[in-house]
């Protein structure tokens, strides 16, 4: 069951991690609805290209931790990021799925808008599924 879980934990980061390398090179595909507004619709961030690089990078990252962490991935991990690394990763995405209590996660008070529509059925769900798959690999 671990490797199961394992590949679709790294699976989904991967699928996150090209997503957001598209948009470094101009891709637009899930752009406009990934980006939180006001109710005017006014974005409330404004992400440059190397934004989603830091991004893609990190979520690709969090892919070969856990790819590592399952032994699919032969390499030594320095023994702080071995021990805490899967914490900080799960930690990250529990955040991100409770939210800024505005515009982001589960409490988010700002809604009806494209973005919290998806937030709410797709990107806060997805966040605190990866965050609970990824506690449990670490156990």
């Amino acid at each position: 069951m671990d490797l199961t879980l394992t590949i679709i934990e790294a699976g989904i980061l991967l699928i996150l991690s090209g997503i957001h390398f598209t948009w470094v090179f101009g891709g637009k595909f899930g752009f406009d609805v990934a980006i939180p507004t006001n109710l005017k619709g006014e974005k409330v961030l404004n992400p440059k290209a190397i934004d989603s690089l830091i991004v893609a990078s990190g979520l690709l990252i969090f892919t070969l931790y856990f790819l590592i962490k399952e032994g699919l991935l032969a390499v030594n991990l320095p023994a702080s990021i071995d021990k805490y690394g899967g914490w900080v990763i799960c930690t990250i995405f529990l955040f991100r799925a409770i939210g800024d209590f505005k515009y982001v996660g589960f409490f988010q008070k700002v809604r009806g808008t494209r973005f919290s529509d998806m937030d709410l059925k797709l990107f806060s769900p997805l966040c605190l599924t990866l965050s609970l798959i990824g506690y449990y690999l670490i156990w």
